[in-house]
């Protein structure tokens, strides 16, 4: 027994000795977090949490665009395969509730100084009215009452949806760090110029409070605390709208319909089989999203109604998808990341994690520090075209690449001289006023859209086509669709810069790390 004793002490005093030794650099040996050893520092963090209001989705290959006929013959989502990395977006659309809290909270920050800026988010609520229809009751009440307050945002733009996405960032890592003690939450006096921004913090031009930040265990920095950085893995990644293909593969929720890495069935609608009813013998003949059966018929007749509700419903009523995801079908329609093209897969396109609107930026920099704008407290970026001697990408803005570049031409639409010629032309003289838009076509990528997508040779100001680089993806049918817009693989576009009653937005979040959840 004395001996079983001795034994175990030995053993809890080498425990507590390998718990209280540094951990050691594989490569070099020295030792991490140590002052004494030059105080590089690994962070007990590696594992990214799920941010409020999120679901996890694992990714994977999947067949991506329409695999049934197309009865409007409009060839724009031919299938293809695609690879998506796992990501997170809303369990729900964004509800009136949540964006009038956006709403709320800009009003205290800019409100005052800047009304403009608050001015500029607000939903457009006249988007309901129709001038053959009566809403007047939506106009009033649809954003502002408590009745509404858990359906989906409607009348938001896509650059609205865009800038919610931002502020929603910001809020969820300052209130990260209010609840680690690492700033202070101090909201009497709000003004933008001091609120928190996630990339201004990082950038270190925070101009709030701090509390007890971080202990420096960099030698040179004389002991003074530090702000909290990206290698500390604390903070979440931005908010964002999901991409096309993100938002797709959440749709068809083929978690639950695959079998030893096959699957099963390409789902049409987020739900299994071809019908828009359910199949459930407790519910069965029931309608599984809101939508409208015919012309004429938005929820069915009294005493009997189909799907229930004549316009939105609130973000939650029918039954998720496998993913937990809610009205991936029916109800709104949503704003994707995306610039709309119709071919969403040119020859030399990516299959693994596709998108078209990458304009690469970065910060701007005055007198060696990063500019900040007086107005809104935010960074100043600016287009990285200065950084051409590269292979991946020669330009900031890769809108038209595969698509209405030079490289995707053959005629110069108003000189009518082949493409080559007139690249070769370009490299000796300036091109000038060459597409009729009064600039350097050569540097202005909206000039080359044009160029690709106008009909009219002998006067190319006559634009015959609704497509530029200023319009998205919409995905998803709504309430005021049949059942064909409901269908995963459909596809659609509006203007970046307005609304409709139809038209509603969810955010997405990159996972960092391993595409399966711990």
């Amino acid at each position: 027994m004395k001996n079983v004793r001795i034994l175990s002490l030995l053993l809890v005093a080498a425990v507590v000795m390998t718990g209280c030794s540094k951990q050691k650099s594989a490569t070099t040996g020295w030792n991490y977090n140590d002052p004494e050893w030059g105080g590089f520092e690994v962070s007990e963090y590696n594992e990214q949490i799920t941010a409020p209001g999120l679901v996890f989705i694992e990714g994977g290959a999947f067949t991506m665009g329409r695999v049934s006929d197309d009865s409007r013959f409009q060839w724009n989502n031919v299938a293809h395969n695609v690879t998506v990395s796992s990501f997170y977006i809303d369990e729900t659309e964004v509800t009136n509730q949540a964006y009038r809290e956006y709403v709320y909270w800009m009003k205290r920050a800019y409100g005052e100084e800047y009304p403009e800026r608050v001015r500029a988010i607000y939903p457009d609520t006249n988007c309901w009215r129709d001038k053959l229809a009566w809403r007047e009751g939506f106009v009033d009440y649809y954003f502002q009452s408590p009745i509404y307050d858990q359906y989906p945002v409607v009348g938001v733009t896509w650059e609205q949806a865009s800038k919610y996405c931002i502020w929603r960032t910001d809020r969820v890592n300052e209130k990260i760090l209010v609840d680690k003690g690492i700033i202070v939450l101090d909201l009497t006096d709000l003004r933008g110029e001091t609120a928190f921004q996630t990339d201004v913090y990082l950038a270190g031009q925070y101009r709030g409070e701090s509390k007890n930040e971080l202990d420096n265990l960099d030698p040179s920095a004389g002991g003074e605390p530090r702000q909290v950085r990206r290698e500390d893995g604390i903070l979440v990644p931005h908010y964002r709208l999901p991409t096309e293909a993100e938002w797709e593969f959440a749709a068809l929720g083929m978690i639950g319909n695959t079998y030893d890495e096959r699957i099963v069935e390409h789902k049409t609608y987020p739900w299994a089989g071809s019908s828009v009813r359910s199949a459930n013998k407790k519910y069965y003949g029931q309608f599984l999203a809101n939508f409208k059966r015919s012309r004429g018929d938005a929820m069915g007749v009294a005493g009997n109604l189909n799907d229930g509700w004549d316009y939105t419903c609130p973000v939650k009523w029918y039954f998720p998808n496998d993913y937990g995801l809610y009205n991936m079908a029916g109800n709104v329609s949503e704003w994707c990341m995306d610039v709309y093209r119709k071919d969403q897969n040119p020859v030399g396109g990516e299959d693994m994690d596709p998108y078209r609107g990458n304009v690469y930026r970065a910060p701007t920099y005055i007198d060696e520090e990063i500019a900040i704008n007086d107005t809104t407290g935010s960074i100043i970026y600016k287009n990285v075209d200065d950084d051409l001697n590269r292979r991946n990408y020669r330009q900031a803005d890769n809108i038209n690449y595969l698509d209405g570049d030079y490289a995707s031409n053959i005629y110069d639409y108003q000189s009518n001289q082949s493409i080559t010629e007139w690249v070769a032309v370009a490299d000796e003289e300036d091109m000038g006023d060459a597409a009729g838009e009064g600039e350097d076509v050569l540097g202005n990528p909206d000039s080359v859209t044009n160029m690709m997508y106008r009909r009219n040779v002998d006067n190319p100001r006559n634009v015959t086509s609704l497509l530029s680089n200023k319009v998205r993806v919409v995905k998803g049918g709504s309430w005021n669709d049949r059942a064909y817009w409901m269908q995963a693989g459909t596809r659609r576009f509006y203007e970046q810069d307005r609304s409709t009653s139809w038209i509603g937005f969810r955010c997405a979040m990159d996972r960092l790390g391993s595409n399966t959840k711990q």
